[in-house]
């Protein structure tokens, strides 16, 4: 049996995905013999995407808790102790040598059930406003990596490690314009390109944007990469088949994210800590729109942190009609103004943040 042991805990979303995965890598390159073990919460992403990265996941019936529609929390206490037991069978069979949750209420079962049994947990928060589930760990957590600075608003100070965000791999050292990129998305090197992601599912308002300024960007000299995401693509594709627009490159899905950083000039993109930390290391001129719909408008703050710094611009969600199109047009063609949001936020990058929390993770297992 190995000594190394690690459960990975989290999810709900790609945002808290990505990271555990990267994290569960990294955890594979510094100790070979590692044996990692996924926990997330039934019927979510991770349910799919782990397995399918070649890690095993155990579901727990753990559910969130509603603000708005306290109705919907009936279930939640029964969901939390029902949990709890799982959580505990689990880490007793398993018994890892220290236990990571990368935040989403998936993580709180068993994170609480570790540090309960004396095994070292280390939590990493993506965000630049600290998360609920993750808030309430950190009084028992051992570690604590974060991405931004001035995190011991939210943790005691003395268990706080500056990391930085993990990336998804191929991102570092991307060159700016390269001909593969180009080729890969059929676009003229001779015009400048704005990149449009809002993740897997798609951002409404972003694709409301975009479209209702779609005359505008015809009339342009600027190419359109847009990712719809799954739900919006069909009903954009017929619009625009039947009136096409030559300079806009409709994609349901981007795999080749990193092709599509090389190809741009500008991205706009919503502000989840995941993309920004992208953002930086990729060193792209961005205009960020946060989501209104995640918990603590977490993604405001994020983005805050990098308009503060002159490293992107933020764009609210209610004014995204009105000014998105028209400020990308503008700021596209401005390479000046461009050349300083890329200078700055390349300024943010932490592109060794794996390496640098599976150091963490060693120390703590060491002692």
């Amino acid at each position: 049996m190995s000594n190394h042991r690690f459960i990975v805990s989290g999810g709900g979303t790609g945002g808290h995905i990505f990271p555990a995965l990267s994290i569960a890598e990294g955890l594979k390159m510094r100790f070979p013999d590692a044996e990692i073990l996924f926990v997330g919460a039934m019927g979510k992403m991770e349910m799919e995407k782990v397995p399918a990265a070649g890690f095993p996941i155990v579901g727990l019936p753990v559910a969130g808790f509603h603000r708005g529609e306290f109705w919907r929390n009936l279930l939640f206490l029964p969901k939390l102790l029902a949990s709890l037991w799982k959580a505990r069978s689990v880490v007793r069979k398993f018994r890892p040598a220290c236990v990571i949750g990368v935040g989403g209420y998936a993580s709180g079962p068993i994170l609480k059930v570790a540090t309960q049994m004396g095994i070292p947990a280390l939590l990493q928060e993506q965000n630049s406003f600290a998360g609920v589930t993750n808030k309430i760990l950190g009084k028992k957590a051992a570690k604590i990596c974060v991405a931004y600075r001035n995190m011991d608003r939210f943790f005691p100070k003395d268990k706080i490690v500056f990391t930085g965000n993990p990336i998804r791999k191929g991102l570092e050292g991307l060159s700016n314009k390269s001909e593969e990129s180009l080729k890969f998305f059929g676009l003229d090197p001779a015009r400048p390109v704005v990149l449009v992601v809002g993740g897997s599912l798609g951002a409404r308002s972003l694709n409301n944007g975009i479209r209702a300024k779609l005359d505008l960007i015809r009339s342009s000299e600027v190419q359109f990469l847009w990712q719809t995401g799954k739900i919006y693509y069909s009903e954009l594709k017929n619009e625009l088949d039947a009136n096409p627009a030559g300079n806009v490159h409709l994609l349901e899905f981007i795999q080749r994210m990193d092709l599509a950083f090389s190809a741009a000039d500008l991205v706009i993109s919503r502000a989840g800590a995941g993309t920004i930390s992208e953002l930086c290391v990729v060193g792209k001129p961005s205009i960020l729109v946060p989501s209104p719909n995640v918990s603590e408008d977490h993604q405001t703050y994020n983005a805050r942190e990098l308009a503060d710094q002159d490293a992107a611009i933020l764009i609210r969600d209610a004014e995204v009609n009105e000014r998105l199109v028209e400020e990308a047009l503008i700021l596209v063609n401005d390479r000046k103004r461009l050349d300083i949001l890329a200078e700055n936020i390349k300024k943010m990058a932490t592109p060794n943040a794996t390496k640098d929390i599976v150091d963490v993770i060693a120390s703590l297992i060491d002692n």
